[in-house]
């Protein structure tokens, strides 16, 4: 059983890992996107059609590898949770990069393993204007995400707020951060704490 379970919400480049570290700070146990060095997602990203199933399935795996092993904490963060990877999905069908088979397979499998999965405590949406996505992009310079077109982060955007305007399935908080710096302002950093924190009435820290 979960007794605190927080997952952070967002497109690219929102902050969502920096959150996750300040609340690893506060005693949370932190579960970050597998990003860094996964050869699969620099692949996506330079050939859509060809990578875009496996790597599905690869984050779909993962992202369920990461919840199982949640239930064991007390306190835990998820950098983006399960059910932002059916907003990618359905991005890559649309676009024709998942084909319909492909998507079905993808859909039957993501089912399945959802009816293994408890809701979140809280699910915190980081909410953000495009033009300030691909500026961050910008700033911290990952070559394949810079060499993306700028309709593919209007289009993430765009399916995200569609997602969370039709969100139902845990408690949803949902913070606009496009003039909050909680990672070098310490009064926005403790503001984002302390909104998060009054949502799931919790202490400030966890043993």
């Amino acid at each position: 059983m979960i007794d605190i379970a927080i997952n952070i919400a967002g497109v690219v480049g929102v902050g969502k890992s920096s959150l996750c570290n300040i609340f690893n700070e506060l005693g949370y146990k932190v579960y970050h996107e597998p990003v860094f060095d996964n050869e699969l997602l620099e692949k996506f990203y330079y050939d859509k059609e060809k990578y875009a199933f496996p790597l599905q399935i690869f984050f779909l795996n993962k992202r369920f590898e990461m919840y199982k092993d949640s239930i064991n904490h007390p306190a835990s963060i998820m950098d983006r949770s399960i059910v932002e990877d059916r907003i990618f999905a359905k991005m890559l069908r649309d676009q024709g990069e998942l084909n319909d088979k492909e998507y079905d397979i993808y859909v039957e499998l993501f089912n399945n393993m959802m009816e293994h999965v408890q809701s979140p405590t809280l699910m915190v949406y980081l909410r953000i204007k495009t033009e300030n996505v691909i500026e961050r992009i910008k700033q911290r310079g990952r070559k394949y995400e810079l060499e993306q077109s700028i309709n593919y982060w209007y289009d993430l955007n765009s399916n995200y707020e569609v997602f969370f305007n039709e969100y139902s399935w845990s408690k949803l908080l949902v913070i606009d951060v496009d003039d909050i710096d909680f990672v070098n302002n310490p009064i926005h950093k403790e503001h984002i704490i302390n909104l998060i924190q009054d949502n799931v009435r919790i202490p400030q820290t966890v043993s």
